[in-house]
């Protein structure tokens, strides 16, 4: 049985990891014979957004990790005892979380920075030629993973899409069922809701990132 390791960014798609993505994903995992642990980076997240008005949260903090638990149903790690040698394969469901508490990109565009500890992870994985899912905005990340012109997909937003080849990734437009795949790098990549105004449409592509991921050897 292929195992998975999965990377959270929070609970909720403006400051978090978008739900259903996350979900829909573990669902493929399982729903394909394989098995996952998930893992978040233990520190204070970004801000917090109210997710009914849309609006940061003043004076509240939350920590990634403990906001992660709520998805893994307490079922989660930190970051750091995440073992790429001990799994097959990486995914990272995308929501703002991604790009606001894995990296920088939400704030500094061009200039993103990763969480080290997030980083050393996903680096670890791609040296060893493992094969990789990155869902939505997650792409970000993986621009500062991979670099050398990755090939990746947001969707079709121009403005994300250029900012993400400035930090060294090839961007390729996708419709929102769609996966884009770059074979030399065993990375997968979907806009999921960078695109999706329905979660079956979101399903569509998710499903097909994770079973792909999965058939890579």
């Amino acid at each position: 049985m292929k195992n998975v390791a999965v990377i959270l960014s929070g609970s909720g798609v403006f400051d978090g990891s978008e739900l259903y993505e996350t979900v829909i994903s573990l669902l493929a995992i399982r729903r394909a014979g394989a098995q996952y642990q998930c893992f978040a980076p233990d520190k204070e997240q970004l801000h917090v957004i109210n997710h009914l008005s849309g609006e940061v949260a003043e004076g509240e903090k939350r920590n990634v990790l403990v906001e992660s638990a709520r998805l893994a149903r307490g079922e989660i790690k930190p970051v750091t005892e995440c073992d790429p040698e001990a799994f097959d394969a990486l995914i990272i469901p995308g929501g703002f979380g991604a790009a606001k508490n894995l990296c920088t990109f939400a704030v500094d565009g061009a200039d993103s920075q990763p969480d080290e500890d997030v980083l050393k992870v996903c680096k670890a994985f791609a040296q060893s030629g493992k094969p990789a899912g990155y869902a939505c905005i997650a792409p970000a990340l993986a621009a500062s993973v991979y670099g050398n012109k990755v090939k990746l997909t947001i969707g079709n937003d121009t403005s994300t899409a250029q900012t993400i080849e400035e930090l060294g990734a090839q961007h390729v437009e996708c419709a929102v069922d769609e996966i884009v795949v770059d074979s030399d790098r065993k990375l997968v990549t979907t806009p999921a809701y960078m695109l999706a105004e329905d979660i079956l449409e979101a399903e569509a592509g998710l499903n097909k990132m994770v079973e792909t991921v999965l058939s890579m050897q």
